[in-house]
């Protein structure tokens, strides 16, 4: 079972002015896939305030991957993407790469994203939109490479080879 971490970026669902419905898609797919949540928050568009809460799930809970929720986009308070190079060992350009293209299949909009993945420690971090539609869609593609990485971070798989 892996151990996860999802932190929804919005100042609105914060203020509790809209519901987060991307984070509850997000907990409800991983559930069924058997993660455990350790923590599912809310947080403002705050560079510190979200690097802070990355810290604490990659290095105090040790969490096997960190999902964000919004804020990759090209509004001023888009702010998530930099929070997480700020507070990353190592990118992990092609996740976020790999879900765009995917994404681009869908909707050319994902052209817009600024999304980027990376690992703290032995933490997989992975922004996603913000749209509970295109969270889902997201991580149909991504999910079974995603498991596969974080089996590699925790050390269970030692050689791999490319399909």
């Amino acid at each position: 079972m892996f151990r996860a971490e999802i932190i929804t970026v919005s100042d609105k669902c914060y203020k509790k002015e809209k519901v987060d419905k991307s984070g509850i898609k997000l907990e409800e797919i991983l559930v069924k896939k058997n993660y455990q949540i350790e923590e599912y928050i809310i947080l403002p568009n705050d560079k510190n305030v979200i690097r802070q809460k990355l810290e604490y799930a990659a290095d105090t809970l040790e969490v096997d991957i960190i999902f964000t929720i919004g804020g990759t986009g090209f509004h001023e308070k888009d702010i998530t993407p930099e929070a997480t190079m700020a507070v990353i060992d190592r990118q992990a350009m092609g996740i976020a790469e790999a879900i765009r293209a995917y994404s681009m299949t869908i909707t050319k909009k994902a052209m817009l994203s600024r999304a980027v993945s990376g690992i703290r420690k032995k933490s997989l971090i992975i922004n996603l939109p913000g749209s509970a539609k295109a969270v889902v869609e997201c991580l149909e593609f991504a999910l079974p490479y995603i498991t596969y990485v974080i089996n590699i971070l925790r050390g269970n798989i030692s050689n791999y080879k490319r399909n």
